[in-house]
């Protein structure tokens, strides 16, 4: 591959490396130090196409996964392969196949506790940590199902609509492109429901998801193109192994006891939505982050930003990374 020059950056190049859940289908870009980039539910590698030629072009070895049940990585067939223990190993297995030492970790979604829990775990490999959209919370209080079982009263919160095997699957797999659009939008700061309208993160009882999804206009990041790419991946693997993440939660619990409250203290970066109820539902874990993240370099809020927010506002991203990355230590 090319080094870079300042001028130029070498194109992308695939690759899948092995991994303890089979392999891991992996995009780089540049050279320089690791930077491997984790994305969330329900994506892909390529939800972080705007991030890897900026962060190549600024001198680094940028690297984004398909996580282990997406695209063309593994997907193990049980359901307890989804559990955070092993998301962390797969992320330490890519690092090493690559030939490197340590590397820095930045996730999205599901990737940002994914990224923050390999840097908890594994703190000699990931030398710092990035957050994008969900707050780092460590683990404690009382069993996740229980906590979310409570959380939807009289309707029921998406994470817990995604428990059963098979559930969700049937509601998304006959209509995949258009479940895929109507989620993207409505987590979109530009399409998302309106205030006091009903909350697409709860589902009523009996009914689906979908039914409180916007219909008929994509969000500005999302074009047909991006749709058909991600419709693609998932018209080809199906739901269940992204979905088994959340149905890993209560395992996850149970596995990191020994972690009961414990910081994340590498150098760690935040960045979340103005308007993403993943950061306004945990503002409490951004107010505790002097504790839970004593080494964060800087936390921001992008205003009138909504979920997705590496492809809303790439270029607001794609500076903050990379001013972040600039003044770690070597």
């Amino acid at each position: 591959m090319p080094q870079h020059d300042g001028r130029h950056t070498a194109e992308i190049t695939h690759r899948s490396v092995p991994s303890p859940g089979g392999r891991i289908h992996l995009v780089e870009q540049g050279s320089g130090p690791l930077v491997l980039l984790v994305h969330g539910f329900p994506e892909s590698w390529y939800s972080w196409r705007h991030q890897l030629p900026a962060i190549a072009a600024a001198g680094y070895r940028a690297v984004a996964i398909d996580v282990r049940g997406y695209g063309r990585s593994s997907k193990p067939a049980a359901t307890d392969a989804y559990r955070m223990l092993h998301l962390v190993e797969d992320n330490v297995a890519v690092v090493r196949a690559l030939g490197e030492e340590t590397a820095v970790v930045v996730g999205h979604d599901w990737g940002s506790p994914i990224a923050a829990n390999s840097a908890l775990l594994r703190p000699e490999v990931f030398r710092a940590v990035g957050l994008l959209s969900v707050p780092y919370t460590p683990r404690g209080g009382p069993r996740p199902g229980d906590v979310f079982a409570r959380m939807g009263g009289e309707e029921e919160l998406y994470v817990s609509y995604f428990q059963r095997p098979g559930r969700a699957e049937a509601e998304i797999e006959p209509d995949v492109r258009g479940w895929l659009a109507g989620l993207y939008a409505a987590l979109s700061a530009d399409t998302m429901p309106a205030p006091g309208a009903p909350d697409p993160h709860f589902v009523g009882r009996g009914a689906t998801m979908r039914e409180r999804f916007p219909s008929g206009r994509l969000p500005a990041w999302l074009g047909e193109k991006e749709l058909d790419f991600y419709a693609g991946e998932f018209e080809r693997t199906g739901f269940t192994g992204a979905l088994n993440r959340y149905r890993n939660m209560d395992r996850d619990w149970e596995d990191l006891a020994t972690f009961d409250g414990a910081p994340v203290t590498q150098p760690s970066l935040f960045i979340g939505g103005g308007l993403d109820a993943s950061t306004t539902w945990l503002a409490d874990a951004i107010e505790a982050y002097p504790v839970t993240l004593p080494g964060l370099v800087s936390s921001h809020i992008l205003d009138g930003c909504g979920h997705w927010i590496q492809q809303e506002r790439p270029a607001e991203v794609n500076r903050l990374l990379t001013d972040w990355l600039a003044a770690l230590p070597a």
